[in-house]
C-alpha cells in the first residue's frame, strides 16, 4: 500500500509540473527496450540475463527550463519460461512493466556548441515496476539524442537507465536491473 501511495504522489507531482510549464517544447517517444536483470549493481558485471520479448517503450517529455526537462515513460517487456533472471531459470512466463518519471539535463551544447545535430543528457528519477511483485526504484542514467532535421523535431535516441530497487534484498525477481532503449523522438 505504501508503494502505491508513493507512486500516486509521484504521478500527481509529475502531471502538476507538466500543466504548470509554460514551455511549448513537448516531445513524444516510441521505441524498443531491453532489460538486463543479472541482479548486480555494477553496469559491467553480469551483462547476461536479457529480456527482449515484448520490448515496447513510450514516453512524453516537456521542456521545463533551458536544458532541463521532465519525462514520463512507460515500458513493457517480458521474460519467457526458460529465461534466466538473477541466476535462476524461470519456470513460467513473466510480464515486465514500468512507469518512470525522470528529470533530464541536456548538456551536449556545453560539450559541442556548434553541433546542433547531437545532444547528450543525464537523467535521474523514480520508477514503479513489476515482474512478479511490485517495487519502487531510484533511477539514474543517460543517453544521446541524434536530431535528423534542422528544426530538431525528429530524432533517434539511445539511453541506458539503471534501476535500483528500494526493496531489492527481499524482492525476489523484482530487484536491481538495467534498461536500454532505442527510440524515435518527435515534436508534439
Amino acid at each position: 500500500m505504501r508503494k502505491l501511495l508513493l507512486l500516486a504522489a509521484v504521478l500527481t507531482f509529475t502531471f502538476n509540473s507538466y500543466s504548470q510549464s509554460n514551455s511549448s517544447e513537448w516531445f513524444g517517444s516510441v521505441g524498443l527496450n531491453a532489460i538486463n536483470s543479472a541482479g548486480t549493481q555494477s553496469p559491467v558485471n553480469g551483462m547476461t540475463d536479457w529480456a527482449i520479448n515484448l520490448p515496447i517503450s513510450l514516453g512524453v517529455e516537456v521542456g521545463w527550463t533551458s536544458g532541463l526537462s521532465i519525462e514520463q515513460a512507460f515500458t513493457l517487456n517480458s521474460f519467457a519460461e526458460g529465461d534466466e533472471i538473477d541466476g535462476a531459470i524461470l519456470e513460467k512466463d513473466y510480464t515486465y512493466f514500468s512507469f518512470d518519471t525522470h528529470a533530464k539535463y541536456y548538456f551536449g551544447k556545453h560539450l559541442f556548441p556548434s553541433a546542433d545535430w547531437i545532444d547528450f543528457y543525464g537523467n535521474a528519477g523514480v520508477g514503479f515496476f513489476n515482474i512478479d511483485e511490485t517495487n519502487i526504484s531510484l533511477n539514474l542514467g543517460g543517453g544521446v539524442l541524434f536530431w535528423l532535421n534542422r528544426r530538431q523535431t525528429f530524432g533517434i535516441r539511445a539511453q541506458v537507465i539503471g534501476k535500483f530497487a528500494l526493496d531489492h534484498a527481499e524482492s525476489g525477481l523484482d530487484n536491481n536491473h538495467y534498461q536500454t532503449h532505442i527510440q524515435a523522438v518527435f515534436a508534439l
